[in-house]
């Protein structure tokens, strides 16, 4: 029983034993916590912006292009229009 218990103490000498968490280690941790998520979070929060603004923008400038298209096709048949006035008011 002797060698077993010279053994093991040998074994506990070079083996440190592991420090129980105490409130400085809990400490440590929240505060990287903390800093990881302070640094990832406004990139997180800029990325989300920017994609719903881009989309935001891609479906306005899909209706200002049908806009653009409409007021297109009404001002041709506003000119045919006045262009049919004006021949119908010569011939009276």
């Amino acid at each position: 029983m002797s060698e077993k218990n010279q053994i093991l103490d040998e074994v506990s000498s070079v083996i440190k034993p592991r420090k129980d968490l105490d409130l400085r280690y809990l400490l440590q941790l929240l505060l990287i916590i903390a800093i990881v998520f302070v640094t990832a979070f406004p990139k997180m929060y800029l990325q989300h912006e920017i994609y719903y603004k881009s989309r935001e923008i891609a479906k306005l400038q899909g209706e200002y292009d049908s806009l653009k298209e409409e007021n297109d096709i009404i001002n041709s048949k506003v000119e045919a229009i006045k262009f049919k006035n004006q021949i119908l008011d010569t011939i009276f």
